[in-house]
């Protein structure tokens, strides 16, 4: 069944990466707030970082909106179903507003997000150091694809209010509706090639309301409602959406500041599936709760590596879970906490839970950054072999094995190679990738580690 919903809605998009676009919706969402509207965040791309800062902002999980991993009809039913409860929705894109899978298309960018779900795009321009160039700039972009409405543009690390004053001069069409200053005060932390996560030590309270303080200042809000309610109706599938499965497992989620990258939606499908989420911290628990099943999911475990190396009793248990048969499945970080050893970049050596044979080496230079399709060779604690699916790499690491015991499950192709290369590694229960999945593309791989953790919970009934 397909219905139609009036969602208010805006694309903010970029010229190119590192203009301000997380600034932007943060600040958006805080002004657009003390108004008293209710604002759903997404982030388009594969980015479990920028997330963080929107629902900081928002008080509500922000959604990856992923064109190239999740597809259409399912980008079009996680955004109707995160925003049907919200006044309006922000949408923040990824890197440039063409910029996605290829050098020659649209999948995977924020233009083809824009596209699905009919909304207008405001761009985010850095206009440091800009006068009348910002025409030629905005203009290239606004008359790039007849499809796409750019709507407006917003002038980021203006110098003064004359400045952007100047620019509205420039710029006659698409309109200037409004800019910020450069507080490099207020700037977020960054970390590798994004942002650090969002948590309250890293970026205090104050910080997101002042964001808010200066957007309600020095942007024409009431302009940029109009835009975003002069949208048609968004069609999509049936939000009617069936009721969770009665609780057939528990799965202990790592969760802590070592561990949080995590897709909301690949969780919202274990818990449809029957799961039951239980979080627990692999740096501060000492042991593990009951639970049928243990996602570890990505982070920044190098960043722990001290915490997380004498976290023994943890070790301990991890181990013994495995060693009864309990699924383990691990993503990135996740195989980095399970192998012997993570040498970090002062070369000192933190040994680890040790079920991984062999040590991941930290680099200073990104080993891995792109999509990839997977494809198991083999059945796994995710189903029958031949299972497709698609995800993600983002590592500074590289794992050295130490045993030739491992199976590789995955047969991994990147977005831009032909030249598939072995990986995801069995041993036991446990499937431990590089590789951050998207169940979107594949919803039977959810289904596979919901089904492997009930039958372990139903073991000797």
């Amino acid at each position: 069944m397909v219905e139609s919903h009036r969602i208010p809605r805006l694309v903010i998009a970029g010229t190119a990466s590192g203009v301000g676009k997380t600034t932007v919706v943060v600040g958006l969402t805080r002004a657009l707030q003390a108004r008293g509207l209710s604002v759903a965040v997404f982030k388009c791309g594969p980015d479990y970082l920028d997330p963080t800062y929107h629902a900081r902002a928002a008080g509500r999980p922000c959604q990856n909106l992923d064109g190239w991993m999740m597809g259409r009809d399912a980008v079009l039913a996680t955004f109707a179903r995160a925003a049907r409860d919200a006044d309006i929705a922000l949408i923040e894109g990824v890197m440039g507003l063409f910029d996605g899978a290829s050098p020659t298309g649209e999948s995977g960018s924020a233009a083809e997000i824009a596209k699905w779900l009919g909304a207008p795009v405001l761009l985010v321009v850095d206009a440091s150091g800009m006068a009348r160039s910002i025409a030629a700039v905005a203009g290239g972009f606004a008359a790039f694809d007849d499809d796409l409405q750019v709507a407006g543009v917003i002038c980021n690390r203006v110098g003064s209010r004359g400045h952007l004053e100047l620019l509205r001069k420039a710029l006659a069409k698409p309109p200037i509706v409004g800019g910020l200053p450069d507080e490099s005060a207020l700037r977020f932390p960054e970390r590798h090639l994004g942002l650090v996560h969002a948590d309250e030590r890293s970026v205090p309270e104050t910080v997101l309301a002042e964001w808010g303080v200066r957007v309600a200042e020095w942007m024409d809000l009431d302009t940029i409602l109009a835009i975003a309610r002069c949208t048609a109706p968004l069609s999509a599938e049936s939000l009617q959406e069936a009721s969770p499965a009665a609780t057939r497992c528990r799965i202990g989620l790592a969760f802590d500041e070592a561990f949080h990258f995590y897709y909301e939606d690949n969780l919202r499908r274990l818990e449809q599936l029957g799961a039951e989420l239980v979080r627990f911290s692999p740096v501060h628990d000492a042991s593990l709760p009951q639970v049928d099943g243990l996602y570890l999911g990505g982070g920044y475990p190098e960043a722990h590596a001290e915490a997380l190396s004498r976290n023994r009793s943890m070790h301990e248990a991890v181990r013994s879970f495995a060693a009864a048969g309990g699924p383990i499945y691990a993503e990135c970080g996740g195989l980095m906490y399970l192998t012997a050893a993570i040498r970090t970049l002062d070369d000192r050596l933190h040994p680890m839970v040790g079920l991984i044979p062999g040590q991941v080496v930290m680099r200073d230079r990104l080993q891995a950054l792109g999509y990839v399709e997977v494809e198991t060779q083999m059945p796994s604690l995710l189903g029958p072999a031949g299972l497709r699916f698609r995800g993600h790499e983002f590592r500074y690491s590289e794992l050295h094995p130490s045993s030739g015991d491992l199976d590789c499950l995955y047969s991994v192709r990147r977005r831009r190679s032909d030249r598939p290369f072995r990986e995801g590694y069995r041993l036991g229960s446990v499937l431990a990738s590089y590789v951050h999945a998207h169940w979107a593309s594949n919803p039977l791989a959810a289904e596979g580690f919901v089904e492997s953790c009930a039958r372990y919970a139903g073991r000797g009934r």
